[in-house]
């Protein structure tokens, strides 16, 4: 017998609906902004309604126009005043509320902007409560205020005091945003990579000013410190610059950039410099060198500006381009070379890390003969890893949707396991603490059955370009046992794929401390003030504290690793903090770490 059927729902005209555009951005943020957070991750929506407005004031610099951007953060109210040519008056409304009208479409007016599809500062201005522009030319002035994208006053007149340029003002809609932050830290880094890649140009952020002499070289000089191993590699051309040298560290780091736009999944231009970089090497030296004995340690920078970029996404985190492959490597080839043949004292420090490089990747390669036979065992299955569903074994078709959980012990995985999403969630369960790898050789992995496992899991064996699953999430208890292991997971990416942590592949599963419910209601808490405000509102609650990921019921796990899962990117300054970072918390410095920890203690 047959379920009965429910009511067939009228699909007819009726249903069809057409969203005006700034119906459709409020609908669909995230096709326009990614992801919409609180402010707590560098890639949050807020940050990215910043960019787009800073990027049109950073056009006008690179066209020439303007050589100075000020931007003030107060509460929620962003205001940004540049000294460019200014929005033609009679023009200003459009720009910032009708979907593909601006000037980036004419070459003769910008030749190299990211934001070409138009949308940029109408996602602003509809995700905004509040949104002023104001537009000065030539002594007149059109200004227009918005609220969450429609019109509500403008005026025009006269300003002969004022200079040339566009000022923006908004305030990030609660109603999208929810509560909300600026992280002065992450605004902070933003504006000193305009910096960087805008050598010349002057931001000042709260009357602090940045600027840059010397581009990519004061980029990589600043990240890397005095961890580099000889003077940094900088050459700057009409449409692309970069900057390179070596570390002790293991792995490849590169910051790589379209048009100012950081591109943190790479792409076209930034595999042509790796090429380009073998490739000069070899010419100099003579010799064929392999790619991992060169590039092993390196630490890079590229920057390119293209008149038609193509990125596979919005947010444009990976260049498509393929036309731009050859002549990037050559150039870069040519850059490299004519910097060896200046430079003898440096091109010997290189010589000298190439050849370590050699010795180490035998050394290495002695130590996986040994765990060949196991090996074998592992590709077939790896013991504690429930893999997921979607899982394709291919690098460029690795869904950004998926992601790997690493949890302690079979009580935490198991609630996991039968909550998580089959398709897009692996679940790799840890025996215990992991081995403390500071200051080890990468040869230690070959030798702990756990640091193998997890590295073939991940498929990191061949660095991060096998990287099987776009996050890799630590999902640990919130104890003391559970922050150690924490540490000491974190300690073997740092030591050895740093490259995997600073690309912002890592991150922390925030699960609840606290259950505070009723007969009517359920809170779930995550520290102790919200705990506080859950009890207050409750009447008569029962709290009750959760000790481990292991405590909390399947049922109710499922909604920490659903839709509204909380995860916490881990983010590395600078590469030149790293290693002492790492010595302070994990070296052999106990009696420093204990008067730290007494003296901080709360």
């Amino acid at each position: 017998m047959k379920a009965k059927q429910a009511a067939a729902v009228v699909y007819d005209e009726s249903k069809i609906k057409t969203l005006s555009s700034l119906e459709h951005i409020r609908l669909r943020t995230g096709m326009y902004i990614g992801r919409l957070g609180d402010g707590s991750n560098i890639d949050d929506g807020i940050y990215i309604l910043l960019k787009e407005v800073i990027d049109n004031s950073i056009d006008e610099f690179i066209m020439g126009y303007g050589r100075e951007i000020r931007i003030e953060i107060k509460d929620s109210r962003v205001r940004i005043r540049d000294y460019g040519r200014g929005i033609p008056l009679g023009k200003v409304i459009d720009c910032v509320s009708i979907i593909n009208t601006g000037a980036k479409y004419n070459d003769e007016v910008f030749q190299f902007s990211v934001g070409l599809n138009g949308v940029g500062t109408k996602a602003v201005n509809a995700l905004s409560s509040d949104f002023r522009v104001v537009s000065f030319r030539k002594g007149d002035f059109f200004e227009a205020n918005f609220k969450q994208g429609m019109l509500k006053k403008k005026k025009q007149g006269k300003s002969p005091d004022e200079a040339d340029g566009t000022l923006v003002e908004f305030v990030p809609d609660p109603e999208i945003f929810g509560e909300f932050a600026f992280d002065d830290e992450y605004v902070e880094k933003r504006i000193w990579n305009y910096a960087y890649l805008n050598a010349g140009l002057t931001l000042v952020y709260n009357r602090k000013r940045y600027v840059s002499r010397n581009g990519l070289y004061d980029l990589l000089s600043n990240e890397v410190g005095s961890d580099g191993l000889y003077d940094i590699i900088h050459y700057k051309g009409q449409q692309l610059e970069f900057s390179l040298t070596h570390t002790t560290n293991y792995g490849e780091n590169y910051y790589s950039y379209v048009n100012g736009q950081y591109t943190s999944d790479g792409g076209t231009h930034l595999s042509a410099f790796r090429e380009g970089i073998l490739k000069g090497v070899n010419e100099y030296f003579k010799k064929n060198y392999s790619g991992v004995d060169v590039r092993e340690g390196v630490a890079g920078a590229i920057s390119v500006k293209l008149m038609n970029p193509v990125f596979e996404s919005q947010t444009k985190n990976k260049l498509g381009n393929t036309d731009i492959r050859s002549w990037v490597v050559q150039e870069v080839k040519s850059g490299v070379l004519d910097f060896l043949l200046k430079h003898k004292k440096e091109a010997d420090k290189l010589a000298e890390k190439i050849v370590q490089n050699e010795k180490l990747r035998r050394e290495l390669n002695d130590v996986k003969k040994g765990a060949r036979e196991a090996a074998k065992k592992i590709s077939l299955k790896i013991p504690n890893l429930k893999d997921c569903k979607y899982h394709l074994g291919d690098t460029h078709k690795r869904s950004e949707e998926t992601m790997i959980f690493l949890t302690e012990g079979q009580s935490a995985s198991g609630s996991m396991v039968s909550t998580r999403d089959v398709y897009t969630q692996a679940i790799f369960s840890l025996r215990g603490k992991v081995l403390n790898v500071f200051g080890k050789k990468r040869t230690e992995i070959y030798k702990n059955e756990e640091l193998y496992n997890l590295m073939m899991a991940l498929g990191l064996e061949n660095g991060i370009e096998g990287l099987r699953y776009a996050r890799v999430v630590i999902a640990t208890d919130a104890d003391y046992d559970g922050f150690h292991i924490r540490n000491l997971l974190l300690t073997y990416f740092l030591n050895y794929f740093e490259d995997l942590v600073i690309s912002g592949r890592v991150c922390i599963l925030e699960t609840p401390l606290f259950r505070v419910r009723n007969k009517k209601q359920t809170i779930y808490c995550y520290n102790q003030s919200e705990r506080e405000t859950a009890v207050k509102q409750l009447s008569s609650p029962e709290v009750t504290r959760f000790k481990g990921l292991g405590e909390i019921s399947p049922k109710e796990f499922g909604q920490f690793i659903g839709k509204d899962i909380r995860l916490v990117q881990v983010n590395v300054k600078s590469i030149k903090d790293v290693n002492d970072t790492l010595g302070f918390y994990m070296g052999k410095n106990t009696p420093d770490r204990r008067s730290f920890i007494m003296e901080n203690l709360i």
